[in-house]
């Protein structure tokens, strides 16, 4: 695995399966990190305030207890996602990307409205 200096590479599944690699500088949220790389299926119409669903993803089952706990907040807007709400799913405006986290897979759903 490639390393760079103040980024973490995160690995996006698109719905139909394609891998997309993306380094996201560190400190910014996974989101963030998919709007500028182009990477479909991530809508985040609110812009990352955790006001809407459409930047749902499905982080790695083997990973998932790496992350911080979901917030109130972040918990009641899951539960307005159009895609099938599951114990893995989190906003990926939500999630931030630390050093720690790096080589992170997480899954688009088929769907964001």
């Amino acid at each position: 695995m490639c390393i760079t200096a103040g980024m973490v590479m995160i690995v996006y599944v698109l719905p139909s399966g394609e891998k997309q690699e993306v380094d996201v500088r560190e400190g910014r949220s996974l989101m963030e990190g998919a709007v500028h790389e182009g990477i479909e299926g991530i809508v985040a119409e609110c812009g990352g305030q955790c006001n809407c669903g459409t930047c749902h993803v499905y982080v790695d089952d083997a990973r998932l207890a790496e992350l911080p706990a979901r917030s109130e907040t972040e918990d009641a807007m899951l539960d307005t996602v159009a895609a099938e709400r599951r114990p893995n799913s989190r906003l990926s405006c939500q999630i931030r990307a630390l050093p720690e986290l790096a080589g992170l897979t997480v899954r688009i759903p088929e769907r964001q409205y």
